[in-house]
């Protein structure tokens, strides 16, 4: 138990109530949801979405909460001990730090941003870890991973709330490093205020979040305070130089005192390590690095190009963190498949076509996934793609571009269309399709650079797979590891693999 001052007195004076309470209870939890309030916690009044915590404060003190924290002055009445200050959420986790112990503090923490390849480059670095021997676990948007335990994640980067309950347990059970994915969004609502990170890396910035951050700008600013506030001193920057903002993170990194540590594919670049040879195959990739200490020949079971750049930033955060290079080289070819990247379907006839279901949400993610496929695929390529529903609208025709320029044929489909209405979502894609010609549904296996568009997810995922020929390969792109569809405000059960296993398993019947 703690008291409510002790928690106040951790908040910046920025975020500080301007009076304290009269009385000063013992606090044992804290929530963030009314229903969920336990006798003698804190509760905390978020503004959501879709709710507010400040309309639940009866609610939260009939259920046993013994302080409520509020921006805003509280209803009239009987109500226990009340803090007020400017920004719930933003107090939110330097309460939750102090309330948990700092646990970031008694970790080897290890944060990875980007737009695309950040969960590829979790996976691969948590690999790395374990090859050198730590306990390791992960945080990002497949999965919460560590002492055998494996939880569904909500939010790439969780509340603050959340995160500094998750690297508490890790502590307590063991756990000595923790990788995690950083988003955007994370950093910019304060999620990961006060965790100080030993290592920090990027893999790539490009368009996505615009409804959120606005312009480019503002994203890449977001993403920067990783590097320029949330370093440790001494800790290491991890920079994809090939990346058109690289010297704004570098920057940043310098600014906060960190070292900092290049990574690229281009020959004339000096860099700390340094792509030398690529190939790539469906079974993954196979690279020569050149390291400080000398070349490193790695095999990473992982396909596509664009994992070259993430096994890059990978390796680089472990040379960051003095691991050995035959370490990493082993830790490299142990990594597991990662759900809903690249992960293929597996097909009981040898006659099937490969059907490979990705995650790609953004254009130059689906541009890579695409361009990659194609020089691996001997037949004819198709895409089935959408786009999410209240998001950035002016990506969605750069995305069917990358499509057009790639895929012989391609369906396009629902997403998450959430509250818009998907058929005006398909509309907006079309804009970028360029050359390709809308065809019926029946025609498409025929068809020279036809396309189709189906609202039913489940049924243009079992068009494409009927449609195409031994020898062709189908990448279903978007959704990747999930396995629900935001329609309206439901969450529905669906999940891009398992159509895709039942539309081969008629294939073969």
């Amino acid at each position: 138990m703690i008291r409510l001052s002790a928690l106040l007195a951790a908040l910046p004076a920025e975020l500080a109530p301007r009076q304290l309470p009269a009385e000063d209870p013992g606090i044992r939890g804290i929530s963030t949801d009314s229903r969920a309030v336990a006798p003698g916690d804190l509760f905390v009044a978020l503004r959501g979405a879709n709710a507010d915590g400040h309309h639940y404060l009866r609610q939260a003190a009939a259920l046993g909460a013994v302080a409520l924290l509020v921006d805003a002055p509280p209803p009239a009445g009987a109500l226990p001990p009340v803090a007020i200050v400017p920004d719930t959420r933003r107090a939110l986790a330097p309460i939750a730090q102090r309330f948990f112990g700092d646990p970031a503090s008694e970790l080897t923490l290890i944060g990875v941003t980007g737009t695309n390849g950040k969960t590829s480059t979790t996976f691969l670095t948590e690999s790395i870890l374990s090859a050198a021997g730590h306990s390791t676990g992960l945080i990002g948007t497949v999965e919460v991973r560590y002492a055998g335990e494996r939880l569904r994640a909500v939010n790439t980067t969780p509340e603050s709330l959340e995160l500094q309950r998750l690297l508490r347990d890790m502590r307590t059970r063991g756990v000595a490093a923790a990788v995690m994915e950083v988003s955007s969004h994370g950093l910019a609502l304060g999620r990961v205020a006060g965790c100080r990170f030993d290592a920090a890396a990027l893999t790539n910035l490009t368009q996505d979040h615009l409804d959120f951050h606005g312009d480019m700008d503002a994203y890449a600013e977001a993403k920067a305070q990783l590097f320029r506030s949330h370093l440790k001193p001494g800790g290491v920057a991890v920079i994809n130089l090939d990346d058109a903002r690289a010297e704004l993170f570098l920057a940043a990194a310098r600014a906060g005192g960190a070292r900092t540590l290049g990574v690229t594919r281009r020959s004339g670049v000096a860099a700390e390590l340094r792509v030398l040879s690529a190939e790539v195959t469906l079974s993954g990739v196979r690279a020569r690095l050149a390291l400080p200490s000398g070349p490193l020949d790695v095999s990473l079971p992982l396909v596509g190009d664009f994992n070259v750049e993430n096994l890059s930033v990978a390796v680089g955060i472990a040379l960051g963190l003095g691991i050995a290079p035959d370490v990493i080289a082993r830790g490299v070819a142990d990594c597991p498949q990662v759900p809903g990247r690249m992960e293929r379907v597996v097909a009981s006839e040898a006659s099937a076509p490969v059907v490979l279901v990705d995650y790609a949400h953004t254009p130059d993610a689906v541009e890579k996934v695409l361009r990659t496929v194609r020089t691996l695929t001997s037949g004819r390529l198709y895409a089935v793609f959408g786009c999410g529903g209240d998001r950035d609208r002016s990506k969605r025709p750069r995305m069917a571009e990358a499509v057009a320029r790639f895929a012989d044929r391609a369906v396009l489909t629902s997403d998450n269309p959430r509250s818009e209405d998907p058929l005006a979502i398909l509309r907006e894609v079309e804009q970028g399709l360029g050359a390709m010609k809308r065809v019926e549904a029946e025609r498409l296996g025929e068809s020279e650079r036809g396309y189709v568009a189906l609202i039913d997810r489940r049924e243009a995922i079992a068009l494409a797979i009927q449609s195409a020929r031994p020898g062709d390969t189908v990448v279903i792109a978007g959704k990747g590891h999930e396995d629900y569809q935001i329609i309206g405000r439901e969450r529905l059960p669906f999940d891009d693999r398992e159509e895709a296993r039942r539309a081969l398993r008629r294939l073969a019947s």
